[in-house]
């Protein structure tokens, strides 16, 4: 069966970003002090464990970006027609997750439904009476899930060993993948290497547990390890789809500050008087007016721009995903004023060394000497902003799906979760493990993002390289 390749906005960006990457990675290897610094910040163990889990996180939503389209049998000689549905290679990687749909909510591990159902009297069957000779109320019970734990045929008596049996082969298929990771850097983890390798095997053994303990409850005729949700899709599945989501918020929305936030920090820095005073008032005004309300304001028109216009999408994930990328571009729009701030401060520092001033007398022209000069001395901070605004991103996307003006409905995200969540933990019994689940996979990611960012901010800024010293000499004496 063939397929149609399904190109996206954002899959574009994310390979783009992807092959920028590996461009950097090549810069880096280069040149000795980019080299060196880069590795000040995989010196530090909470460094490269958190590197480890943006590393995982990001291979899944690589695997969440490849979309296609089965094609359909043609009919009687027709034209080829497609699958309007629009899946990915982690789709197929999760395709157990995807069919093992129940009719509602259930529980973690759980083989039963979470609310009662009326059973109904069986074809055939005699109706059963009360006491009192009369037609007997339809029973209410908690019904069989067709996929729960479906090869067992005693759920009382079966059910706790055969989650133990499952649990004891997770555990061994994440000892061997930590003993596999072991053998393989081996040879790193020595006194003599300064990375914190031995913090990324750590750290990668554990993800391997997490992920062996997954497929083994959930493999074959295994459980809903995280329950399911009220149209009855597995949990699991829609947390680990919504982490592209936030990729593609903190990423994406990250990069679109950027241009903004480069050409008018650095042209109100370096150029001063009248385009100092315009590009000020712009950012003031920009940042006097609630962010709430601006982006809301853009989202809305979005949206109808959106509704009215169909015809330009042949599925609804195309439609959602144009949604998606011009929300990142509104959120870049609306949130350079911050980073343009700081550059233009920078860059009236540089202005004044000896350097700038040299080339301003051998007659370079101010956009050359904002090119050689400024730009390479003012990116450790774009560096540094950009992967600390990556988690406040993936926080803000959270709050605007909240509130409504978010990522589109159909598409999974965190946001979307917690939003769901309000009305299921109102509910009584309490419906925990949708938002439970969103907000430890959430908190991960930005936990991890945060480590990172504060391990890249002491390894490029040089107030911290030198305040850090200047500390343990002080503690010392």
């Amino acid at each position: 069966m063939g397929f149609k390749t399904v190109i996206l906005w954002t899959d574009v960006v994310l390979w783009l970003m992807l092959l920028g990457l590996v461009q950097y990675v090549r810069v880096v290897r280069r040149d000795e002090a980019l080299r060196a610094t880069w590795q000040r910040v995989f010196v530090t163990p909470a460094g490269m464990a958190s590197a480890v889990v943006l590393t995982a996180m990001l291979l899944v939503t690589l695997a969440d970006s490849f979309h296609f389209r089965r094609a359909l049998p043609i009919v009687n000689g027709g034209a080829q027609a497609y699958d309007t549905r629009t899946e990915s290679v982690l789709d197929q990687g999760l395709a157990k997750l995807i069919a093992s749909r129940e009719n509602s909510y259930s529980s973690p591990l759980a083989t039963h439904g979470f609310t009662k159902e009326t059973v109904p009297p069986k074809a055939g069957a005699k109706p059963e009476l009360d006491e009192n000779g009369l037609p007997a109320l339809p029973k209410r019970e908690f019904p069989r899930l067709k996929h729960g734990g479906a090869g067992l045929t005693d759920t009382d008596k079966g059910w706790a060993a055969d989650v133990a049996q499952r649990v004891l082969a997770g555990t061994a298929g994440g000892a061997g993948i930590a003993l596999v990771l072991f053998v393989a850097l081996r040879s790193r983890m020595g006194d003599d290497n300064p990375l914190a390798w031995r913090a990324a095997w750590l750290t990668a053994s554990c993800l391997g547990f997490l992920l062996a303990w997954g497929v083994a409850l959930s493999w074959g005729d295994g459980y809903h390890v995280l329950g399911t949700d009220r149209t009855g899709n597995d949990v699991l599945y829609i947390t680990i789809k919504s982490i592209r989501t936030a990729f593609v918020i903190g990423s994406l929305a990250t990069i679109a500050t950027i241009p903004l936030a480069l050409a008018f920090g650095i042209a109100a820095g370096y150029f001063k008087g009248w385009i100092d005073d315009v590009i000020q008032y712009l950012y003031t005004v920009l940042s006097s007016v609630p962010n709430i309300l601006l982006i809301a304001a853009c989202v809305l028109m979005m949206q109808v721009f959106i509704d009215k216009h169909p015809e330009l999408f042949e599925t609804g994930l195309e439609r959602a995903d144009l949604k998606i990328f011009l929300l990142c571009v509104i959120l870049g729009l609306t949130g350079w004023a911050g980073l343009c701030r700081m550059l233009r401060a920078e860059t009236l520092k540089l202005r004044e060394l000896e350097y700038v001033q040299a080339a301003t007398a051998f007659g370079a022209s101010p956009w050359r000497i904002m090119r050689r000069h400024i730009l390479p001395n003012v990116m450790h901070l774009v560096l540094i902003t950009t992967v600390i605004e990556f988690s406040s991103l993936i926080l803000y996307e959270a709050v605007l799906s909240y509130v409504g003006i978010g990522v589109d409905p159909s598409m999974n995200s965190f946001g979307g979760m917690i939003n769901q969540a309000r009305v299921e933990m109102s509910r009584d019994p309490v419906v925990w493990w949708s938002f439970a689940s969103a907000f430890v996979f959430m908190v991960g990611i930005v936990l991890s993002a945060n480590l990172f960012a504060d391990a890249v901010r002491d390894a490029f800024d040089p107030r911290a390289r030198v305040a850090r010293p200047v500390k343990r000499l002080a503690a010392a004496s």
